[in-house]
């Protein structure tokens, strides 16, 4: 079956068109759109190993959307003859609320609800929908699947949801952790088990979804229990720009000190804060790292306090499990930066954590990284959401 992903952002659209076969799966066409709405907005993509970018008014995603989709069928650069090839089309939905607990087909009762969360989610859900909205367009009679950032959560007991707030706040505004990465933490968790021939449904594992973004899961029998990221995805981890766990009575008075409205407490908590944020550096693990060799001391703090808070969280989740039987590293990070799984996986040694420090020089590969004494299984699963979405969609489309 040949399935179109669509990753719709505020200002980007990603696509892969997969075609799936069993098990396998054959990755046709994959690139992105960039600068919607903008005049110098662009459709970058590999051909033929060599990177293309072709320049191109694109001022809504509906216009978008009709661009990739004409690059698939072009003479130059298609990959397939007509948009009769594309069965079925996955769509990342970030957030579902309460609402949804799996994978749907897309119809206007699901689309309603998905409006419902717009509060939520405002700068993602509505372009969700102009992305379901373009392909019901242009491919009517293609049936259309949502997969939700924030379902696989959706099994969390309510003493790891709720906050310490007024009760009324949840009935009226839902305000609760929903969590985000469900999709990469679902993949990578029943991947691991795969990869080292255990039973998913039977483990205790914690899984450090690391990257620009990032944020830890604690999976019991296969079920989300608890994760770091919140109701929206400051919380938890400190991040690239996010600064992830603050007192908010710190914030209320950064608030009253700098005048800060609504906006600009916004901006402060996503696109301030963070490693770039503390170093005055960069967003970048990898310029981070680079500061650290050169000497940077608010760098190498940065470092600490990053690497720090994983291994806190990590902690604390093995004690919400009862114990840990597999920890998985993944995203850009978690996938590739070797010192740091080192430096996390050592603080974790009085877990029964044996690191092996050879085979954690690969990096972004499936490896399990602990040796054959570790009472603890550390592996390193390279994160595919758009697969977990085709995957899904393929499921669905094929119960129909």
């Amino acid at each position: 079956m040949k399935i179109l992903v669509l990753n719709c952002g505020s200002s980007s659209v990603k696509y892969k068109l997969i075609e799936l076969s069993g098990n396998e799966q054959n990755i046709l066409a994959e690139g992105g759109v960039e600068k919607v709405g903008l005049p110098d907005s662009f459709l970058k993509f590999k051909y033929n190993g060599e990177k293309v970018t072709i320049n191109a008014s694109m001022p809504n995603h509906n216009v978008a959307i009709r661009i990739i989709l004409d690059n698939l069928t072009s003479e130059k650069f298609g990959c397939i003859k007509n948009f009769d090839e594309i069965e079925a089309v996955g769509h990342r939905l970030v957030h579902g609320g309460e609402k949804f607990n799996s994978s749907v087909l897309i119809n206007d009762e699901v689309i309603a609800k998905v409006k419902e969360c717009y509060d939520l989610a405002p700068l993602h859900n509505p372009v969700n929908i102009a992305g379901v909205d373009a392909i019901s367009e242009i491919l009517p009679d293609v049936p259309q699947v949502g997969v939700f950032d924030t379902a696989f959560h959706q099994t969390m007991p309510s003493y790891a949801y709720m906050y310490g707030l007024p009760y009324e706040m949840y009935e009226k505004y839902g305000v609760r952790r929903y969590g985000f990465h469900g999709t990469s933490h679902r993949y990578v968790s029943r991947r691991a088990c795969d990869f080292l021939g255990l039973e998913y449904e039977k483990q205790r594992i914690i899984t450090c979804h690391i990257g620009n973004g990032g944020s830890i899961t604690a999976i019991k029998d296969g079920k989300s229990v608890d994760t770091s990221m919140g109701m929206t995805p400051v919380e938890g981890l400190i991040m690239g720009t996010r600064c992830g766990d603050v007192d908010p009575g710190a914030l209320l008075y950064i608030q009253q000190k700098e005048h800060l409205d609504h906006e600009g407490m916004q901006a402060l908590i996503n696109k301030k804060s963070g490693v770039a944020g503390l170093t005055g550096v960069s967003s970048d693990m990898r310029d981070i790292e680079k500061a650290v060799e050169e000497g940077n001391e608010r760098a190498i703090m940065a470092l600490n306090m990053y690497e720090y808070r994983i291994t806190k969280y990590i902690g604390a989740y093995t004690a919400a499990l009862g114990g840990v039987d597999v920890i998985v590293f993944t995203g850009g990070v978690g996938e590739n930066q070797t010192g740091t799984r080192e430096r996390i996986c050592k603080q974790l040694a009085f877990l029964g954590i044996e690191f092996d420090v050879e085979k954690n020089k690969t990096r972004g590969e499936e490896i399990e990284l602990s040796t054959p004494n570790s009472k603890v299984r550390v592996v390193v699963i390279p994160t595919d959401e758009e697969y977990m979405i085709a995957r899904d969609t393929e499921a669905i489309v094929k119960a129909l």
